[in-house]
């Protein structure tokens, strides 16, 4: 008994200090200020994208960099029942973003497959939360491909 607990305890110390952090954890690390983004496409997933690029806006940072961006919005029907109705649509984001500083074209594509409700009025509200999620998701792949460049 005595043994176990000792190697529970070693097993924790040792694990506790292998060095893994999470890639987001860290704000600070970012050295680019996002500065201008010019957006065109669908409006709701821009006001998404804008409300989540504001944050990277630094005053103190000297790499400013500037953006235009692109986005389509698309919902696909994908299956229909016996009478007509719509069983499944695919949800599909794709955001083209253009840095100007190095006229670097990175493109984001994400999709998501839902099923129709019998409640319009909570599908539409669910589907505006996954164009949420995509904003988001979206502007955290940016930001990676700008760190690493």
């Amino acid at each position: 008994m005595i043994k176990k607990n000792i190697i529970i305890v070693c097993l924790i110390l040792f694990l506790n200090s292998c060095g893994f952090t999470p890639i987001y954890l860290k704000k600070n690390d970012i050295k680019f200020s996002i500065e201008q983004v010019n957006y065109s496409g669908d409006r709701d997933l821009n006001n998404f994208l804008k409300i989540n690029l504001d944050q990277y806006k630094n005053e103190k940072i000297d790499n400013k960099i500037s953006i235009d961006a692109k986005s389509t919005y698309k919902k696909i029907i994908l299956s229909k029942d016996g009478t007509g109705e719509v069983t499944n649509y695919q949800l599909e984001a794709e955001v083209i973003f253009l840095i100007k500083s190095n006229n670097k074209e990175i493109k984001i594509t994400e999709k998501k497959i839902i099923d129709s409700m019998s409640d319009k009025f909570e599908e539409a509200r669910y589907e505006r939360s996954i164009k949420q999620n995509f904003a988001s998701s979206i502007t955290n792949k940016l930001t990676s491909e700008l760190i690493i460049n």
